[in-house]
């Protein structure tokens, strides 16, 4: 099944279905730029998705805007593939780099794995920004972090055990997606075997294994909903990362609490 946008688009005021970008405004001009700031709304569903034809004129502007739903972008060479999974509030530009002629044979693909629903931020949108250019470090902000948790994973998929690898992509997830509730942290993702085994560069059987062994440790277990249910601490490998994608040297001493 493939899946394309609604042939009937909306309009959304993207001020109030993300609630982040909002807050940069000051509050005595927040009510205007909630007002003003519209944009044509698509719904796609599940399936694979032809993002590059999905909407006209994003491509002029800032791009598309994920209000709600979860998608993975794979990219792949020689066979091999790499993917990325995106949800709310990220920042998508699918037709980037596309007209360029390639000088490595890369394929690329999206597939939805729950019903999305993206803005479609074109030149029109754009425009209406100038009113409003607190905004522009928000969605620099949302690029940059888009980038900070992808060099992220590239760095876990490196781990030479797949066992490490969930873990720490599990938790890794989870300091986006993840709730915490009577000493456990849920990760409410429906995320088959097959989208884990892309997400941590591995074999669909071999991750099947590595969850089964978690399981088994109680350290990663499936919930009664299709999630994730996360035991005990984050590996401390995940810590040192995501303080090296700030930025920051890790921290050679334990800290203490």
């Amino acid at each position: 099944m493939t899946g394309e946008p609604s042939p009937f688009p909306t309009l959304c005021r993207v001020l109030e279905r993300d609630p982040d970008l909002a807050e940069a405004i000051p509050e005595e001009r927040r009510e205007q730029a909630v007002s003003e700031c519209v944009a044509r709304e698509l719904a796609v569903p599940t399936g694979r998705w032809k993002a590059t034809l999905a909407a006209p004129g994003s491509e002029r502007g800032i791009g598309l805007l994920v209000l709600s739903g979860l998608l993975i972008r794979r990219v792949g060479i020689d066979g091999r593939f790499g993917s990325e999974l995106l949800g709310e509030g990220d920042l998508l530009r699918p037709t980037q780099g596309e007209q360029e002629p390639p000088m490595l044979p890369v394929a690329t693909g999206w597939r939805v794995l729950e019903p999305t629903r993206v803005a479609v931020l074109d030149d029109g949108f754009q425009a209406r920004l100038a009113s409003y250019p607190e905004l522009a470090g928000r969605f620099v902000a949302r690029a940059t972090g888009r980038a900070r948790n992808l060099a992220i994973n590239m760095a876990i998929v490196h781990q030479a055990r797949v066992d490490v690898r969930l873990h720490m992509i599990f938790w890794h997830l989870a300091a986006r997606w993840g709730r915490v509730r009577r000493g456990e942290v849920r990760l409410p993702l429906k995320l088959t075997h097959a989208v884990l085994a892309e997400i941590a560069a591995a074999r669909r059987p071999t991750v099947t294994s590595a969850l089964s062994d978690l399981a088994r440790r109680h350290i990663i277990v499936t919930s009664d909903d299709g999630g994730w249910l996360l035991c005990g601490d984050p590996p401390g490998e995940l810590l040192e990362l995501a303080e090296i994608g700030r930025g920051i040297a890790p921290s050679k001493e334990p800290s203490t609490c």
